[in-house]
């Protein structure tokens, strides 16, 4: 009988050291697929940082004055006026202009 508590000790031991085996193994996994989805999200947000400075550039040459010229002209018909065809109206209210 004096064997089998010793036998049951080191039963409960290497079930112990099992489950903690067991147990590291399956944290270890999961910090690996939480890195691999970090990973995958960090590239994700390259791609949409790119894409950003790209619209950023887009947008800054649609506005700038040499475009949205030639576009006003092109589209609209419009062009910078010359000296005779600008008018300087006065302002409404101001007592300057009534007297």
């Amino acid at each position: 009988m004096r064997g089998q508590p010793g036998v049951l000790r080191v039963a409960l031991a290497f079930a112990g050291v099992l489950a903690a085996s067991s147990l590291v193994i399956w944290r270890q996994s999961r910090a690996l697929e939480v890195l691999r989805a970090l990973d995958e999200v960090r590239r994700e947000r390259v791609v949409v940082e790119a894409e950003r400075a790209k619209q950023l550039q887009r947008i800054q040459r649609l506005e700038s004055r040499g475009h949205v010229v030639s576009a006003a002209g092109a589209r609209l018909g419009m062009h910078v006026p010359t000296g005779d065809e600008i008018v300087i109206l006065p302002m409404a209210g101001s007592g300057g202009a009534e007297r």
